[in-house]
């Protein structure tokens, strides 16, 4: 548990300091859906550290640093071929009867996507497969989270 402490929040943490030292403004972070809340009672005791150190990461990023950060945070992730399709959300995907697996390659397309589109700093969202391409769910994200910010 304790290299899971050093790699998931330690890790992170330490890029998120690189990237400010580097004059890099903007930064996607990969987390874990369910980092931000505390894990349910018979979590196994390894995935529990692991979620809270996610979850430690993702609360340092977005308190103490001055980056343009978008946390990201998907499912169980698959080496499925990606679709191009996914369901991407500012709430807990999980409490309105979405929740699953998401390939790793359609993560990447969401964490592009998410780069260029500058809207989408200071958004924590939540990802899994799903039947929205790639650029619709990220723009319908954004615009969802635009009269609460």
């Amino acid at each position: 548990m304790a290299r899971t402490q050093a790699v998931d929040q330690g890790g992170a943490v330490l890029f998120a300091e690189a990237a400010q030292r580097a004059g890099v403004r903007r930064l996607v972070q990969l987390s874990s859906m369910g980092a931000d809340r505390e894990p349910p009672p018979g979590t196994d005791a390894g995935f529990a550290a692991y979620l809270r150190a996610k979850g430690a990461a993702d609360s340092d990023l977005a308190s103490r640093t001055d980056l343009d950060w978008t946390i990201l945070r998907p499912g169980y992730l698959t080496d499925d071929p990606g679709t191009g399709l996914v369901a991407l959300s500012t709430g807990h995907l999980a409490e309105s009867g979405v929740a699953g697996s998401v390939s790793r390659r359609d993560v990447a397309a969401v964490i592009a996507e998410l780069l260029h589109t500058p809207a989408s700093a200071g958004l924590e969202l939540e990802l899994v497969s799903g039947d929205t391409s790639v650029e619709a769910a990220v723009q319908a994200a954004v615009q969802s989270a635009a009269p609460s910010r």
